[in-house]
């Protein structure tokens, strides 16, 4: 499993965030890669091999052919730590508007 920093510097390419997104629709072949982002096949392979060293993606040989999929554990790392920071940013937003409230009351309501 590679590290939220992989993960996230993999996915700052659009090539590879499009090659994340089609993913989530349904695997694919490097070929079929190749053709819906009309890249060469090193190009596609160079990306394909950055998003699994980030353990974004898995790929499997069946028979000739490379099968490519989404690695759904490592999205869901991605979601999960995500999910932590806005919790902390909401306690922030709300320490914040209650500070602004009392510091906006007029006097004669600070001192009851």
């Amino acid at each position: 499993m590679g590290s939220l920093n992989q993960s996230f510097a993999a996915l700052a390419d659009p090539t590879r965030l499009g090659i994340v997104v089609h993913l989530a629709r349904s695997e694919a072949t490097v070929s079929e890669l190749v053709d819906q982002f009309s890249l060469t096949q090193p190009t596609i392979t160079s990306h394909l091999n950055v998003l699994e060293k980030a353990g974004l993606i898995s790929r499997t040989r069946v028979a000739q052919t490379r099968v490519c999929r989404l690695r759904a554990d490592e999205l869901e790392r991605i979601g999960d730590w995500l999910s932590q920071l806005q919790s902390v940013f909401e306690g922030n937003y709300r320490r914040l508007d209650k500070l602004l409230l009392e510091l906006n009351q007029p006097e004669t309501e600070k001192k009851k």
